[in-house]
């Protein structure tokens, strides 16, 4: 039997989401997105007091970083996802339900108050998963037409979602997401045993790349994988997450680290090194972001990527350190395997070198080029290496791969 206590205040209600909507991942950096935003209560003395609210995080954009509401319908679920901390029969906390008229009400205000700069709208699922959908939407409806809101809107496509449903979806959202959970349909069984990896899930990311071609509709798409809890191994995780780059027009795949939750089947399992989540966005990146294939990718015996160095750097002590690239005659996608040459960087190489031959680092540095120190060793000018230059260039704390 589901718990369904109500706290009556919405914002009361958003507390009760704990930290577990920090599970959901948003935005361009998710490694970096954390708590963000305070709500005003009183204490014992009934003095104001401002505590954050855990269902807020501070989210990284291509417009810069915002505080992004995470919230939900309701915590209520009919599945039983092993992992998942809403998952039915977790019986000992506090479920909170929305209807679509408060939640959207309760951003309004949120939003206008600049507590808030986005919306990301997940839900358990209660009477099925069309119902469900139906109450996502609706929110989304009436903070565009009655609120007038344009801003950010992230909705949450329910497994088993029928077709206009997500064609509603994304015409009133800016992004929309299917989790896949598995990188494969055993190791979903394995996850989510009555969730349906073909029929529900992967036709609906199939629906939303043919909806972005054929009306043009802008909402982007993205998905999300559980990583360690099943035996899952980064060969399977990033062979699916080229196909959905190549086939689907996916924006972008999330990895999130399984973490044991009490109460759960997998309480006992061990937590993901959060080493292997980083290094699995630095491969789907290079998928993604630099005409990178599966095949380029090295992996260990474990069919799982090295932890103790970057895949690019990898790829490149195997092949570049006896062979490295002539600056001067290098195509672009030789240029991208070379570790601290990003796209910009390529692209900036390619614009300079119709001016004539690059023959020194410093002309890389005023490129843009910012990593010259690692990108050195697996450079060619005219033949002859840039060692000797080197000191010329401190090295530079690393933020991303490039």
């Amino acid at each position: 039997m589901i718990n369904f206590k109500v706290a009556p205040d919405p914002y009361q209600k958003l507390s009760l989401l704990d930290n577990h909507m920090a599970l959901e991942l948003a935005g361009t950096e998710p490694q970096t997105e954390g708590p963000a935003g305070t709500t005003v209560t009183r204490d014992s003395a009934g003095q104001r007091t401002n505590k954050p609210l855990p269902c807020i995080s501070e989210v990284t954009t291509p417009t810069g970083k915002k505080p992004l509401l995470k919230a939900m319908i309701t915590t209520a679920c009919e599945r039983n996802c092993y992992y998942c901390p809403f998952r039915a029969g977790r019986n000992k906390m506090q479920r909170i339900t929305f209807n679509p008229d408060e939640m959207a009400k309760t951003y309004d205000v949120m939003q206008r108050s600049q507590l808030v700069d986005g919306l990301f709208l997940s839900s358990g699922i209660i009477k099925g998963s069309v119902t469900t959908q139906d109450k996502i939407i609706d929110t989304a409806a009436i903070l565009r037409q009655k609120y007038s809101y344009r801003g950010y809107i992230h909705l949450k496509i329910m497994p088993g979602a029928e077709y206009e449903q997500i064609r509603r979806a994304m015409q009133l959202a800016d992004r929309v997401s299917v989790n896949l959970e598995g990188a494969t349909e055993e190791r979903l069984q394995r996850l989510a045993p009555k969730k349906d990896y073909w029929n529900e899930l992967i036709q609906r990311l199939q629906w939303i790349g043919a909806l972005q071609k054929r009306e043009r509709l802008r909402a982007s798409a993205v998905t999300q994988f559980v990583v360690g809890a099943v035996g899952d191994t980064d060969v399977e995780l990033l062979q699916v997450s080229e196909r959905l780059y190549r086939q689907f027009g996916l924006r972008r795949a999330y990895y999130s680290g399984f973490h044991p939750i009490s109460q759960t089947p997998f309480e006992t399992l061990t937590a993901t090194p959060a080493m292997r989540q980083h290094r699995l966005y630095q491969a789907s990146f290079l998928l993604r972001d630099y005409d990178w294939q599966f095949e380029d990718l090295t992996f260990g015996q474990d069919a799982n990527l090295r932890l103790d160095v970057d895949p690019k750097q990898a790829w490149a002590d195997e092949h570049l350190r006896d062979a490295p690239v002539e600056i001067n005659r290098a195509s672009r996608i030789e240029l991208l395997h070379v570790p601290g040459i990003g796209p910009k960087g390529a692209d900036a190489i390619i614009r300079g070198r119709r001016h004539g031959y690059i023959s020194e680092l410093s002309q890389l540095r005023h490129m843009g080029v910012r990593d010259i120190k690692r990108a050195a060793p697996y450079l060619l000018f005219n033949g002859r290496a840039p060692a000797q230059q080197l000191h010329l260039f401190p090295q530079r704390p690393m933020q991303t791969q490039r």
